[in-house]
């Protein structure tokens, strides 16, 4: 697989399409319309790879932009940015996929900016519903990954435990022993 899915949603998962995005150099993960498609594929929107072009490439690149800044701001209690949203309502406004019942069962194949539909829809559910308020951003900090907290008490701090939590804790576990233990989050920010 060439993508990672922490989120279990289309949006918030297209957003980590760039990692560490804070960093100099953040690692672009959508660099050619061939990992474009890759990323259809793997997350399920579609069956068979629309055979993204580089017009394609350039739109989703705007439209995870669009998104982020959109998720920001929601983050950060800023308004929206106009153009932001106008480019968001404009793609989950394109024609969606749509599945197809096949003999070997179903099968959806879909053009870019149908994939590209699916992906600015399930941002305006998030954005626009009650998962809005469950938006949290990673707590490591070479991380920059959104996701939703289902968690009990909205107490998750990593966008995967299998990552960035495995990281965070393996760190806080070597500063242990080394006998100068990592400042608490709540007190790091104080």
């Amino acid at each position: 697989m060439e993508h990672a899915f922490p989120c279990e949603n289309p949006a918030l998962d297209f957003v980590g399409t760039l990692r560490a995005r804070r960093n100099a150099a953040p690692l672009e993960k959508l660099g050619s319309p061939g990992s474009l498609d890759a990323w259809f594929l793997e997350s399920g929107t579609v069956d068979a790879g629309p055979g993204s072009r580089p017009a394609d490439l350039a739109a989703a690149l705007t439209l995870r932009e669009a998104i982020y800044s959109l998720v920001a701001a929601r983050l950060t209690h800023q308004s929206y940015d106009d153009e932001a949203l106008t480019l968001l309502n404009h793609a989950a406004s394109r024609p969606p996929v749509v599945p197809q019942l096949t003999r070997e069962g179903r099968r959806v194949e879909a053009t870019a900016e149908q994939a590209l539909s699916a992906v600015a829809r399930a941002a305006v559910d998030i954005l626009g519903g009650s998962d809005a308020e469950l938006l949290k951003e990673c707590g490591r900090p070479e991380c920059t990954q959104v996701y939703l907290d289902h968690s009990r008490g909205f107490r998750r701090e990593w966008c995967s435990m299998a990552t960035c939590g495995n990281k965070m804790k393996a760190a806080a576990y070597r500063a242990r022993q080394r006998g100068n233990p990592p400042l608490s989050r709540s007190r790091q920010s104080s």
